[in-house]
């Protein structure tokens, strides 16, 4: 089984990737603006790469293999990434310590913004775990992000989201070969492509997953479920980053 990351960037060392500029969440649809007020373009020199989102007023969720060097910035609180009102540079980047470029592991990395968005309107952080739990199979949650819309199709620039179904945690690790369980499956009929990296899987008004990857060149119908790192199994970490600078600032 051959996957891709669903980023802009360089290829992984020794896996056939693909990899795609373009911005759309597959069969999905245009979501009501700012109606997911957690979201957030992650951008390299003003152009939309991954996604993420705010959990908290400093802080943005995304995934470790969207780091593409310094000079990151983040547009918050838009519906078309190419608005700069609300967009913000990042002035540190925590990317999880046990990171494995290579194998796709512990994909998950914490933008500290220079500043806060507690002063702007249609922002607000989504909610994560508070502890540490396996989502359970069948359950049904979405995905939204400006990604690719088919898989070597057209771009657009509103967000997209679409609904997707938790496959059982055995299933989708004998279909991928996978050995880790800090991630979380998910399959439907729309989900993620190309451009949607670092977003949330949201279950129930709570991010419990990271966009990370999905099969090589199969967007449009899927055989394999998408993967996300399971936010639930770093909260160790999470919590350390966040409240290290709170009690910085206090």
């Amino acid at each position: 089984m051959t996957f891709s990351l669903l980023v802009l960037g360089a290829l992984l060392p020794h896996v056939t990737l693909t990899a795609y500029v373009n911005v759309g969440i597959v069969n999905g649809t245009e979501a009501k603006p700012h109606s997911r007020p957690y979201m957030v373009s992650v951008q390299k020199n003003k152009k939309h790469i991954c996604g993420g989102f705010l959990v908290s007023e400093q802080f943005v969720m995304t995934a470790a293999h969207c780091f593409k060097g310094r000079k990151l910035t983040v547009v918050v609180g838009a519906h078309d990434p190419r608005q700069s009102s609300g967009r913000i540079a990042v002035k540190f980047y925590h990317i999880h310590p046990g990171y494995d470029s290579v194998n796709v592991l512990n994909d998950i990395m914490i933008l500290q913004l220079n500043g806060t968005t507690k002063k702007m309107k249609n922002v607000k952080p989504i909610s994560i775990p508070n502890k540490e739990r396996d989502i359970k199979a069948k359950s049904k949650c979405s995905v939204a992000g400006w990604g690719r819309q088919t898989t070597n199709g057209s771009s657009t620039d509103r967000l997209m989201e679409a609904d997707v179904t938790v496959i059982d945690m055995k299933a989708c690790q004998k279909i991928w070969n996978e050995k880790s369980s800090r991630i979380v499956c998910a399959l439907g009929p729309g989900g993620s492509c190309q451009g949607d990296s670092g977003g949330p899987l949201v279950c129930k008004d709570t991010a419990v997953g990271v966009v990370s990857f999905n099969e090589k060149n199969n967007c449009d119908k899927p055989t394999a479920p998408n993967v996300y790192t399971k936010i639930s199994s770093f909260l160790p970490w999470i919590k350390a980053i966040l409240e290290g600078v709170k009690q910085e600032l206090d």
